[in-house]
């Protein structure tokens, strides 16, 4: 099944944290948007919580009428090289208009996602994909993606949820990691993947390059050692 070739880009600190108001902090932020643009990848990916806090408006979505879509569907409701693409499985975020002079959202839900909500997104211009009954079926998402919308490269820029459903899901082809100059150290923040199974034992990478910068920040990129 033809798919987009996938990175997983972030910044952490040196011990692997990836809170946003703490890397905010790190010499070194500036470049990480520097190495995003450096992956070529006109596609960005982020997980619910990230776009809560990020992206989408205040609240919950009420689209009135929850009754499901119940199949796979999708609108392409803007045409463009790159897309903003949001994971939120129930279709709980709010979205404003999508404007014409930003790079256009995308919104992956699954199968249970209200049909009124998705009508609500084609009324704003917002483009969505809905697969999977109750989980948003990863690979298929992929393949539509690539199919429907030419999406050929992708960058995973979220929390440690949907960056490792990618991972577990075998869709990660590279993993891109700006270590910044300092340490977290905080109990409970979250790091780049959280959730493996116990005993999953570690993912083997590959290193493709190591670059550091003036402000103490070191890039790595591995692939994964299929």
């Amino acid at each position: 099944m033809k798919r987009p070739t996938i990175v997983c880009h972030m910044m952490t600190s040196a011990d692997g944290r990836i809170d946003c108001a703490m890397t905010a902090k790190l010499r070194g932020v500036d470049d990480y948007y520097a190495t995003l643009a450096a992956l070529e990848a006109p596609s960005t990916l982020s997980g619910r919580v990230t776009a809560q806090l990020e992206m989408a408006l205040p609240g919950r979505a009420d689209p009135g009428d929850p009754t499901p879509i119940g199949r796979e569907a999708f609108a392409r409701n803007r045409v463009a090289a790159g897309y903003e693409i949001v994971a939120d499985t129930k279709g709980t975020l709010r979205w404003g208009s999508d404007a014409e002079d930003g790079k256009p959202r995308l919104i992956l839900v699954s199968e249970a996602a209200p049909k009124a909500y998705l009508e609500g997104l084609d009324a704003l211009g917002v483009s969505w994909v809905a697969c999977g009954k109750t989980r948003i079926d990863l690979p298929r998402a992929m393949a539509i993606l690539s199919e429907s919308f030419g999406v050929g490269r992708l960058a995973v820029v979220g929390g440690p949820t949907i960056n490792t459903a990618f991972l577990s899901a075998g869709l990660l082809d590279e993993v891109s990691l700006l270590v910044g100059p300092g340490i977290d150290g905080r109990a409970g923040f979250p790091p780049v993947f959280d959730g493996l199974p116990e005993g999953a034992g570690p993912v083997p990478l590959r290193l493709l390059s190591a670059k550091a910068f003036p402000s103490g920040a070191v890039w790595l990129r591995y692939a994964l050692a299929r």
